[in-house]
């Protein structure tokens, strides 16, 4: 008995200590990240964004706009990485959700629910999501900073849990680190900015005006002679699934490959040279119902039981109506670290 009057004692001492020092409860902190959350009417943060996934580390500079009313909620992504043809976009305005591709003068357009439908790990609003949705949530209090670890929510299944640190004086993010089963880090975003409720204008979403502004399309060259491409294979394969065969042809772009898997849960991986769309301010391509899907280096499209994207100057085309969403997503991030000649 004494000795729990003592823990007690303890514990009203440190409360009492938290509270001097100006520092939050959990509860405190949780109800107001909630009420941010209800009451934002959006913001513009700079991040740097350092994926783990391939055989060497990748950095890209995040750039985020967000602004929402009661009618829609407006996204501006912009992923510049050092190579400039992987540079990226994801909008979302009244006319639906884009990912351009300036490099290639390309544009997606599709109906979505994104971000909503997943963790989205550099989205402010997102990861107070996952804070405020995961009952089994830890809270730790650091120098200047809440540290909260949370169950995530993402497409890639290898991403399985989240360290979120908020800056304790105003709650903006710090830091973000996503790790696999084993807790290895895999992503770690890092904010460099964050300034809630910037007034912003619903024409910083155009899509037109933001295909101009970013990085002019690279010239179409034409070649001499067709330059091999490397093979690309997945590293993750489906339980009891397995290439059965790999067809090359010739197409105008140059060597097409099409790797079929056969099994449990078959699935067919088209690679060919990535091509530059001749006619700048392209009509995007409108893809229907879909949504971007991050896969390691790049961000692609998953629509109609695919998944395309663009890395390392090659097209490739993932298609299988048997495999999951998140398998789709595993089987294509582990496309951007294998390859063979």
């Amino acid at each position: 008995m004494k000795k729990t009057k003592w823990l007690s004692l303890v514990a009203m001492v440190l409360v009492v200590m938290l509270t001097a020092c100006g520092e939050k409860s959990q509860e405190e902190v949780v109800e107001e990240l909630e009420e941010t959350l209800q009451t934002m009417s959006g913001y513009q943060t700079q991040a740097t964004m350092t994926m783990q996934t391939g055989e060497e580390p990748r950095e890209y500079d995040v750039s985020i706009d967000h602004m929402q009313n009661e009618e829609n909620q407006y996204y501006r992504v912009e992923l510049h990485n050092e190579d400039e043809e992987q540079n990226q976009m994801i909008l979302r305005n009244d006319e639906g959700v884009f990912l351009l591709t300036p490099a290639l003068n390309k544009s997606f357009r599709f109906q979505s629910d994104w971000p909503n439908n997943n963790s989205q790990m550099y989205l402010y609003e997102s990861l107070v999501s996952d804070i405020l949705t995961d009952s089994d949530r830890t809270f730790a209090v650091e120098e200047n900073q809440y540290v909260f670890e949370t169950n995530t929510n993402y497409q890639n299944q290898n991403l399985h849990q989240q360290e979120i640190v908020l800056n304790s004086d105003d709650l903006s993010p710090h830091s973000v680190r996503v790790f696999d089963e084993n807790y290895n880090a895999l992503v770690e975003v890092v904010f460099h900015s964050f300034e809630l409720d910037e007034t912003l204008d619903r024409n910083e979403f155009d899509m037109d005006a933001n295909m101009e502004d970013m990085d002019e399309p690279a010239a179409v060259e034409e070649e001499e002679e067709d330059i091999p491409i490397d093979v690309f294979m997945p590293s993750y394969e489906p339980a009891n699934t397995e290439l059965s065969d790999t067809e090359e042809v010739e197409v105008d772009e140059g060597g097409r490959v099409i790797l079929t898997y056969e099994g449990e849960r078959p699935f067919t991986i088209i690679q060919q040279p990535a091509s530059v769309s001749a006619s700048a301010g392209a009509t995007p391509t409108d893809l229907g119902p879909g949504e971007p899907v991050h896969l390691g280096d790049v961000v692609g499209v998953r629509s109609n039981n695919t998944i395309t994207w663009t890395n390392d100057g090659v097209e490739f085309i993932l298609a299988s109506e048997e495999l999951a969403p998140e398998e789709m997503v595993e089987v294509a991030a582990s496309m951007t670290s294998t390859s063979t000649k």
